[in-house]
């Protein structure tokens, strides 16, 4: 009996677009600080966030630089949920082809806990047997853990098993494990780099 395929997609960058202007431009009012910039500590503390050793109001204040309440936090976690919810149309439409396909879909993101609460529900959300974060896991990619959990939820081996996303270490470790790993791009023909 032949063992099922699985498509594993990432979120940010492959599901979603990068923020625009505009939503970058309202964390940086909110925060006061230019959080786009890659040595913020919006980025520097990100890492714990995604994997859930921070809460918000801690994660928060790091970025501040002052101690965020629960109200505060609580905001600029919407500010920062919303910056990250524009999808990208092109992925969602090979996601909704392989759905319809019947295939079995998963998503695997490195996303903080209020984030992936917010998106828990979101409507791209519903072709997706699995939604895993890795601040709920408490494991970040490219931890090769992390895809170990994965596998075992999903109990399938690596080699059935095509892994999409945007950074390269993560498709490295996830090749490494025996996936089909393809590396999301901006442009890329991701159907035709699936073999729809």
């Amino acid at each position: 009996m032949e063992t099922a395929q699985w498509y594993v997609f990432d979120y940010g960058m492959v599901i979603s677009e990068a923020p625009g202007e505009e939503d970058w431009q309202a964390l940086r009012e909110a925060c006061g600080l230019d959080v786009q910039d890659a040595q913020s500590p919006y980025w520097t503390h990100r890492t714990e966030f995604d994997a859930g050793r921070l809460s918000s109001e801690e994660y928060w204040s790091r970025v501040l630089g002052r101690e965020a309440g629960v109200g505060l936090a609580g905001s600029l976690d919407a500010l920062d949920a919303n910056a990250w919810s524009h999808c990208n149309l092109d992925t969602l439409d090979v996601v909704e082809g392989l759905s319809a396909r019947g295939e079995q879909l998963a998503l695997l993101s490195n996303m903080p806990s209020a984030m992936a609460d917010e998106f828990s529900g979101a409507a791209w959300s519903r072709y997706f047997r699995h939604l895993f974060f890795s601040s709920r896991l408490g494991l970040i990619k490219p931890d090769p853990r992390v895809f170990d959990h994965v596998l075992a939820a999903l109990g399938v081996p690596a080699e059935q098993v095509t892994f999409v996303d945007d950074k390269q270490e993560n498709v490295d470790a996830a090749a490494a494990l025996g996936m089909r790993a393809i590396l999301h791009t901006p442009g890329i023909d991701l159907q035709r780099e699936i073999g729809l």
